[in-house]
């Protein structure tokens, strides 16, 4: 079932080397040019078990680690309508009991073993990771196997998780920081759409869940046909795929049908909503309307644009509202791509005597990335994303987590080959172009959570669409 080795990525002139293991990057400023330690990634090598589950090896010798990654192609965003929650919910309870081991006996075990086991999901994916010193790595694996296959949901410890889940969401709602994200995706995609939720879900759901529904979900997601092997470290193919097919040759089942979830429109322009907490501390800000999917053509142009709007410590953003005018202590933009088209949002926690001010100078940068960026900073963001990329494989956890990448969004065999390259191709007129189809300023809902009394009126002096007064429970549901 072994497939030839393909090549991963040749390092390109322009990311040059170092001695000696690199300094962690500091993401405050731009790396400059020629700091960035060199990256050599071997080839991609290719098997499968005998039900078809894909191994995908990277072999990384520096140091005596393996990193073994089962990758599930289900996440939050395959949670029934009425049950939003339960894929993370599933995946968090999975290493609460499983096999013959309780919760307690999982841990002891994985320290005895010098190991890291843990669980966790996306809105696009799950995955059960493990770290383990080489020489334990057989010792490892019948573990995590327990883990990923065999978990028994006990009650106790069901009700004790959600129990912990509900109390944050609790704490949360006076929380404008907390508050802000979630009134902003349930105001932007509505109450039935899946990414109108967080992925964790709410109190009602949370407190409906049974175990016979996470027994549903892993029965019905966690399957072979759903799933992948991705292992880097100090291991070969042929060390590591028999101790693989012992420990998951046998699983069996056939994945449902995933139902992808659906583009949402546009919302309807120019709203402005003030979720009223009073006394907050701070107004926590969002601006922004629904974006695109990871798929999208313009993938690399968007990575310059967002990187010059909003994207870095240099961003036009932070350093007009936080360096400029001290409105903040950061402000940013995102385009949070999933398999569905996520937000595209800018966003801060400004001052609150200070909101009016802000706002004008947010829509004023978001109206300004429209117009033709320099040649200086064109170049200056694509030297930040080019030299900053190696940076993205530092560690063998690290190398995992980009190959996941690439098999939930099914990104090219040469992706990593071509990332500098496909950055450095684009121009000014293509940032001015995608500018203008995504960055509409003039169609973006405003979200701010913040004290009413205190910001009302100058939101209001603003004119930038309707404004809407909402309570917290009236933003973001129960």
């Amino acid at each position: 079932m072994n497939r030839p080795a393909t090549s991963l990525i040749a390092v390109l002139a322009l990311v040059c080397g170092c001695s000696g293991p690199p300094e962690p990057p500091d993401r405050s400023k731009p790396p400059a040019l020629g700091a960035a330690p060199e990256l050599k990634l071997p080839a991609i090598q290719k098997a499968a078990l005998s039900n078809g589950v894909p191994v995908v090896l990277v072999e990384s010798h520096e140091v005596p680690l393996v990193q073994v990654n089962l990758l599930i192609r289900s996440g939050s965003g395959d949670d029934p309508s009425g049950k939003f929650g339960l894929a993370s919910l599933t995946m968090a309870m999975l290493d609460e009991g499983a096999g013959s081991r309780n919760a307690l006996q999982i841990a002891d075990d994985v320290e005895f073993l010098g190991a890291a086991l843990g669980t966790t999901s996306s809105f696009d994916a799950a995955a059960v990771r493990l770290n383990v010193p080489v020489k334990r790595l057989a010792e490892a694996l019948p573990l995590m196997a327990d883990v990923a296959l065999r978990p028994t949901f006990p009650q106790s410890e069901l009700d004790r998780v959600r129990k912990e889940r509900v109390t944050a969401l609790l704490q949360d709602r006076d929380d404008a920081e907390a508050v802000a994200p979630k009134a902003f995706a349930r105001l932007l995609y509505g109450a039935t759409h899946r990414y109108g939720t967080a992925a964790v879900g709410t109190e009602a759901t949370l407190k409906a869940m049974t175990v016979a529904d996470l027994r549903a979900f892993h029965s019905a997601m966690l399957e072979p046909g759903n799933a992948a092997l991705v292992v880097t470290g100090d291991t070969t193919l042929k060390a590591v795929q028999p101790l693989l097919e012992q420990h998951f040759g046998s699983w069996k089942g056939q994945a449902a049908a995933r139902t992808a979830v659906a583009a949402a429109p546009q919302p309807p322009p120019a709203q402005v909503y003030i979720v009223d907490m009073p006394g907050a501390e701070q107004s926590q800000v969002r601006i922004g309307w629904v974006g695109v999917p990871r798929s999208t053509p313009d993938y690399f142009t968007l990575q310059v644009l967002n990187t010059i709007l909003g994207g870095s410590f240099t961003s036009r953003l932070n350093q007009n509202l936080r360096e400029k005018n001290q409105f903040t202590y950061g402000a940013s933009s995102r385009f949070d791509m999933r398999l569905a088209p996520g937000p595209f949002f800018a966003g801060a926690g400004i001052q609150t005597d200070k909101t009016t001010d802000a706002l004008r100078e947010f829509f004023k940068e978001l109206t300004a990335i429209g117009t033709p960026v320099s040649a200086e900073e064109l170049t200056k963001a694509k030297n930040y994303l080019a030299l900053g990329f190696p940076s993205e494989f530092e560690t063998i956890q690290d190398l995992a987590s980009q190959i996941e990448q690439m098999i939930v969004y099914k990104l090219p065999e040469d992706y990593f080959e071509k990332y500098v390259a496909n950055i450095q191709a684009v121009t000014a007129a293509d940032v001015q172009k995608a500018a203008a189809t995504y960055i509409q300023p003039g169609k973006f809902d405003v979200v701010i959570a913040g004290d009413r009394k205190a910001i009302e009126a100058g939101v209001r002096s603003l004119k930038l669409g309707q404004v809407r007064i909402l309570s917290v429970q009236e933003a973001i549901g129960s």
